[in-house]
C-alpha cells in the first residue's frame, strides 16, 4: 500500500498513521503533543494536512489508506500553523533566554521554523506560582501549553497520574491534586514528564549555583562520579551520535573544570552486584522471601513504599551503586586524599532527577551530612561545560582515578534495562555453581519490551526473571506477587523506558531510537573491557580486604545496605464527611488510601457513619477520610481521637468511639 504526499509515492510498512508516514518521507511536521510511545492525543492541531477529498484532517489521528493523496504545506496550512503558534506565545511566559529550554524548546524552534516576527494578539497570561517545592524538578505553569503530553506519560507509561488538568475553559491548567505542589503528592520523582515535555513548564531542579561554589572554594577537595548512562548520551548535547562513549573526554573535561578527582559510578555498580547477588544467593538457596526485586532506581523505591508497603520485605537492601559510592567515598576517601571528612564533597553526575531526591534521603547521611553533597544531570553537566567554553569532543582522553575508578563490563551495563539482571547473573552463574563461567552474557533479558520475561539455567538450577521498565510494568508484576500468583525469582525495575539511558535528565531524545543507541554504546562497551565479572574487579577485592570486610558482612551491612518506609501518598490531606455547629466533637478518621481500601477501609467508612447516625452520635463525633498512616500492610487503619487502631472491624471502632463521648 501507498500514499502520495507532496506528489511522491511513499509506502505504508505498519505506521500507525498519516503523520508516522510523512516523517518516513523525511518531512518533519511539527507536533507539540505526539509521542509515538504515547497515545494520540490530537490537542495541539499543528500537524494538520490537506487529504484530497476530505480537506483538512490531524495526520496524528488519521490513518493511512491506499492511493491518499497528502499536502503537507499549503499555504492556508501555514497560516492556521502561523496562527496556532501565535496564539500560544499570547499565553505564555516569553523570557525565553532565562528558560531552562532556551535551545530545545519546540514553541521557540516552531516560531523560528515559521518565520514569526511579531505577536498581533494582546497577552493574556495569568501569572502563576512556580512550583519548586520538589528536589527532582521545577514547574512552571507560566510556559504550559496545555499539551498534556507530561500528563499522559505520568498515567500511561508510570500509572501514577500524580498530575492531570485543572480547571475548565479559560482557566484550564495541569496541576496536582488538591492544588498541592509536586512534593505533597505521589510523584515519584522520575521526571519522565520533564523529559516529553516541549516547553520549559516541568524542567529537572538545577544545581550547578552550589556545585560552583564548592569548586571555587579552596578549603573543598570536590570529587565527582559518573554514572554509566551518561558517557554515552553526554555527546549528543556536542553534536554526536547517541551511544557514542566519551568516558575519558568526560573525565579530561571534569577535572579542567575543578574536580580534584574523578571516579566511575560503575565501580559501585560492580560492589552493587556482589551486595545484591549474594543477598539473591542467600534468599534463592534458603526459601526467600522471593522474588527479589532490585533496588538501584529511586524512582521504583518510592513507587514501593507508596503503593506496595507489603512488598518492601522483596526488595533488595542494596543502596544504589551512587548511594553506596557516597558512603563508601565518605569512609575511604578522607584518609586516601588526606582530607578532612567535612572539607570533602561528594558530587554525583546522573542521567536521572529522582536521584536528587534519593541524595536527600535521611537514610543516607551520617550526622545531617549527606554522603551526596550534590547531583548533577547530564543536561546539567554540559552546560556547566558551555559555560566554561569546554570543547568536549577535542579534549584528549584521560583515565578514571583509582582505586574508585576501576570498573567491570557488569558495573557498565547497568545502565540499560535488563543490565542489573545480567550482571547479577554473571555473579549468580558462578556462586550458585561453584566454578568459573566463560561464557557472561544473557541476551534473554535484554530488550526494548516494557515487561520481558526469561527462565535461565544458572549454577544448575532454573531461575525465572522478570525486567520492567515503566512503573505501569512494575505495578503488573507487584499485582502478581501480591496476590500470590508469581513464580519470578528476580524481578528488575526501573522507572524510565530503556532504563537509566532513557532518564530524564538526559540530552533529550528525539525518539526511542537514540534511547537503543545509547544502550547499544554500554554493550560495545562491556564488551571491549577485559573483566566483564564484577567479582574480578581486583580493586574491589582490595577494597572489600581494607575497608568493607566480607560480602553481606557486618561492616558492609552498615555501609552498603538500608531499609525502606511505608511512605504517604498525599500529604496533610483530610475530606470532612461529617461536619456541623456545636461542641468540640471527636474526631474519627478513616484511612482510603490503596492499601487499606483493599482491605476493605471504603465499606468500614460507610458503616462506620451509619452506625453513627443510629447511636445518635451525629454531632458529638467527625468522621474524615483521610490518605495515609503508613501503616498499610495492618489496614484498614482507623483513628479515634489520637489513637490508631489496625485490622479494624465495625464493632472495634465503634467501642474506642463510645469509651470516648460517653
Amino acid at each position: 500500500m501507498t500514499v502520495v504526499i507532496d506528489g511522491r509515492e511513499v509506502p505504508v510498512n505498519g505506521e500507525r498513521n498519516l503523520l508516522e508516514v510523512i516523517r518516513k518521507a523525511n518531512i518533519d511536521l511539527p507536533t507539540f503533543c505526539y509521542h509515538s510511545e504515547l497515545s494520540v492525543y490530537g490537542a495541539c492541531r499543528l500537524c494538520l494536512v490537506e487529504v484530497e477529498g476530505r480537506g483538512l484532517v490531524a495526520s496524528c489521528s488519521t490513518q493511512p489508506e491506499a492511493g491518499m493523496r497528502v499536502r503537507t504545506s499549503t499555504e492556508e496550512i501555514r497560516q492556521i500553523r502561523r496562527l496556532t503558534v501565535e496564539l500560544l506565545l499570547a499565553n505564555h511566559d516569553e523570557s525565553c533566554p532565562t528558560c531552562p529550554k532556551s535551545g530545545t524548546c519546540k514553541l521557540q524552534d516552531l516560531a523560528r521554523r515559521l518565520g514569526l516576527e511579531e505577536i498581533r494578539f494582546k497577552p493574556t497570561l495569568r501569572r502563576a506560582a512556580q512550583d519548586r517545592s520538589s528536589p527532582s524538578l521545577v514547574r512552571d505553569p507560566n510556559r504550559c501549553v496545555l499539551c498534556g503530553d507530561c500528563v499522559r506519560v505520568c498515567d500511561e507509561v508510570q500509572g501514577i497520574g500524580a498530575i492531570d488538568f485543572i480547571h475548565r475553559g479559560s482557566h484550564a491548567a495541569v496541576g496536582p491534586a488538591f492544588g498541592k505542589d509536586l512534593n505533597g503528592v505521589e510523584c515519584v520523582l522520575c521526571g519522565q514528564c520533564a523529559r516529553v515535555c516541549p516547553t520549559g513548564a516541568i524542567t529537572p531542579a538545577q544545581e550547578i549555583p552550589a556545585v560552583w561554589r564548592d569548586l571555587e572554594d579552596p578549603s573543598k577537595t570536590v570529587v565527582a562520579q559518573i554514572a554509566p548512562a551518561v558517557r554515552v548520551a553526554l555527546g549528543e548535547a556536542f553534536g554526536l551520535e547517541p551511544g557514542t562513549g566519551l568516558s575519558g573526554q568526560i573525565a579530561a573535561a571534569l577535572r579542567v573544570l575543578g574536580f580534584s578527582k574523578v571516579y566511575d559510578t560503575s565501580f559501585a555498580a560492580d560492589l552493587t552486584v556482589l551486595e545484591e547477588g549474594a543477598e539473591f544467593v542467600r534468599r534463592a538457596t534458603a526459601d526467600g522471601p522471593l522474588p527479589q526485586f532490585t533496588s538501584c532506581c529511586p524512582a521504583w523505591v518510592k513507587f514501593a513504599e507508596q503503593y506496595y508497603p507489603d512488598l518492601l520485605p522483596n526488595l533488595s537492601s542494596c543502596r544504589s551503586p551512587q548511594q553506596m559510592f557516597g558512603s563508601l567515598a565518605k569512609a575511604m576517601l578522607p584518609d586516601l586524599l588526606g582530607v578532612r571528612p567535612e572539607d570533602l564533597v561528594v558530587v554525583s553526575i546522573m542521567p536521572c532527577t529522582a536521584k536528587k531526591f534519593e541524595a536527600r534521603r535521611e537514610e543516607f547521611a551520617t550526622g545531617g551530612v549527606p554522603h551526596v553533597d550534590h547531583v548533577l544531570t547530564t543536561q546539567e553537566l554540559a552546560r556547566m561545560m558551555e559555560q566554561m567554553g569546554i570543547r568536549l569532543t577535542e579534549m584528549a582522553p584521560e583515565s578514571f582515578d583509582m582505586p574508585l575508578g576501576f570498573k567491570t563490563g557488569a558495573g557498565v551495563i547497568f545502565g540499560a534495562s535488563g543490565g542489573v539482571t545480567e550482571a547479577v547473573l554473571r555473579y549468580a552463574a558462578e556462586k550458585l555453581g561453584g566454578a568459573a563461567v566463560e561464557e557472561v552474557a544473557f541476551p534473554e533479558v535484554r530488550g526494548d519490551a516494557g515487561l520481558r520475561e526469561a527462565t535461565v539455567n544458572v549454577g544448575g538450577r532454573r531461575l525465572k526473571l522478570a525486567v520492567a521498565h515503566g512503573l505501569k510494568q512494575a505495578r503488573q508484576i507487584a499485582e502478581l506477587v501480591r496476590a500470590g500468583r508469581c513464580e519470578y525469582d528476580l524481578v528488575e525495575v526501573m522507572a524510565c523506558p530503556g532504563g537509566c539511558v532513557g532518564g530524564a535528565g538526559q540530552p533529550i531524545p528525539g525518539d526511542f531510537d537514540a534511547v537503543r543507541q545509547r544502550a547499544h554504546g554500554l554493550y560495545e562497551t562491556d564488551r571491549g573491557l577485559q573483566f566483564r565479572k564484577s567479582q574480578d574487579n581486583p580493586q574491589l577485592a582490595a577494597c572489600y580486604e581494607t575497608t568493607l570486610g566480607e560480602v553481606g558482612g557486618e561492616k558492609a551491612h552498615c555501609l552498603l545496605h538500608t531499609h525502606y518506609q511505608s511512605r504517604k501518598r498525599i500529604a496533610d490531606e483530610d475530606i470532612t464527611l461529617m461536619a456541623g455547629p456545636g461542641a468540640e466533637k471527636v474526631k474519627v478518621r478513616v484511612c482510603v488510601g490503596t492499601g487499606c481500601y483493599l482491605r476493605g477501609s471504603q465499606d468500614l467508612l460507610h458503616g462506620l457513619i451509619r452506625r453513627i447516625g443510629e447511636l445518635g452520635l451525629s454531632d458529638r463525633v467527625d468522621v474524615q477520610a483521610t490518605f495515609c498512616f503508613e501503616q498499610c500492610d495492618r489496614g484498614p487503619s482507623v483513628a479515634v481521637g489520637d489513637q490508631v487502631l489496625e485490622r479494624c472491624s465495625l464493632d472495634t471502632v465503634q467501642e474506642a468511639l463510645v469509651s470516648l463521648v460517653t
